[in-house]
């Protein structure tokens, strides 16, 4: 293959710099500016936007045509024929496990959930008040305490052990984080059950009452956690490999990723929407809403509507779409009431109006996972504990790759627009003097 060159030529001198271009599998070309300093500049690019920190081959997006693919296959397809912990194998693996490599992992995940005794005992220190987040992202940093003697990174062994442990305990601690934020005793796995009625029954269950969980909640659970498991070099997955490039253990970058994820304009997205219902709070008040936000000279928008990636529809809500249909319907009487009927004519409303069709303001994955959320019973403070625990295998998996091989620490530029140069004034240092 011919090797294809950029050239950059600043204020028109005849003197330019030449940069490799590289060509992807999928997406677009990369031009590569490393060598760009050696010239004197290096490029400007807040948010990273225009910017590749990094090449993987994990997951791909294409924003314009609403496609998501992992490791190469449409989440479409794996939402259909796959399960969580299969995918989570594939994030972490890059294929599909064969029927005894998907039997191994799951058992080994299953062995895995119970966490250390003097855990439960390190939840006794947070008020019951707390965030789910605050507690979850202490614990899981403080896991690296109990697992010190297998945390070599340069270790594929230790690395793929570190990758189970932590997707195995983080619905354990996710879980943990909300008994205690009731006051409810914690509730230990059950290795006969799978990994997202595991989850729920850990969440509703008590040693007063074993509630037996509906398979249609946990598969619908289950697709939560599978269509959260990745989404390419987002804030908290770059946070992650920022953190490991300094060559931390992957608890703490985990940790890191979580507290990335805390951030509103992240993860609370779908507590958002929440939010949103319950400010309409009527059925009458939907058109009232619906105005404020066509109103250019209103700052008011509706939550869980469009994508910064996606500009069609985000292929994992259609997924969700059908699914919220079948927990509303297995919930019944529960689903009946004011804030799922405003979540119903919202929704009618996004797929039909002009307004909302011409700037592809489509109803996103966070607009159903929300209400599916409200409807398992789940409350809105712990909507981005769900998404840390389905996220999990993404980050073990972009962590892993890193570390496989040849990484430099992370270390981003600035454009400096301070003061330039200048001299600590002689009348201070004189009066010090004296």
């Amino acid at each position: 293959m011919t090797e294809r060159k950029a050239q950059l030529i600043v204020d028109g001198k005849p003197e330019s710099v030449e940069l490799p271009v590289y060509e992807s599998s999928l997406g677009p070309d990369v031009v590569d500016v490393r060598g760009l300093i050696s010239s004197g500049y290096f490029t400007y690019d807040p948010g990273f936007m225009s910017t590749a920190a990094c090449d993987s081959d994990i997951t791909f997006i294409n924003g314009s045509e609403g496609v998501l693919l992992y490791r190469g296959y449409p989440i479409e397809q794996l939402a259909e024929h796959s399960s969580y912990l299969e995918t989570c194998y594939l994030l972490l693996h890059g294929e599909l496990p064969d029927a005894g490599e998907k039997l191994e992992f799951e058992n080994n995940i299953r062995y895995h959930t119970m966490v250390d005794q003097q855990i439960h005992q390190f939840f006794n220190g947070f008020p019951r008040t707390s965030h789910p987040m605050s507690m979850l992202v202490s614990v899981v940093g403080a896991l690296s305490a109990f697992y010190h003697h297998t945390l070599d990174i340069s270790d594929p062994e230790h690395r793929m052990l570190v990758a189970r442990r932590i997707i195995a305990k983080m619905p354990t601690l996710a879980a943990m984080c909300y008994k205690h934020g009731v006051g409810q005793p914690f509730m230990y796995p059950r290795n006969s059950l799978g990994f997202a009625e595991n989850f729920l029954h850990m969440m509703f269950g008590t040693p007063c009452e074993e509630k037996e969980v509906s398979p249609v909640l946990a598969r619908a659970m289950d697709l939560i956690f599978l269509l959260h498991a990745d989404h390419e070099q987002n804030a908290s997955t770059s946070t992650v490999r920022l953190a490991g490039s300094t060559g931390a253990n992957p608890f703490s970058c985990i940790a890191a990723g979580i507290a990335a994820l805390w951030g509103p304009a992240h993860g609370g997205a779908n507590e958002a929407v929440l939010d949103m219902l319950d400010e309409i709070g009527s059925e009458s008040r939907i058109d009232e809403f619906i105005a404020r936000a066509k109103d250019p000279n209103d700052p008011y928008r509706l939550m869980g509507f469009g994508h910064r990636v996606y500009k069609n529809f985000d292929p994992r809500a259609t997924v969700m779409r059908e699914v919220c249909n079948e927990v509303l319907e297995e919930v019944g009487e529960a689903a009946d009431n004011t804030l799922f009927r405003i979540a119903r004519r919202l929704e009618r409303i996004a797929l039909e109006d002009d307004y909302f069709i011409q700037r592809k303001l489509y109803p996103n994955v966070d607009f159903y996972s929300g209400i599916i959320l409200k409807a398992l019973g789940i409350p809105t403070s712990m909507f981005t504990v769900i998404f840390a625990t389905g996220r999990t295998p993404g980050w073990m998996a972009h962590w892993n790759e890193m570390v496989s091989g040849p990484y430099r620490i992370g270390r981003p530029r600035q454009l400096y627009r301070g003061p330039a140069k200048r001299d600590y004034p002689a009348a201070r240092i004189t009066a010090k003097a004296s």
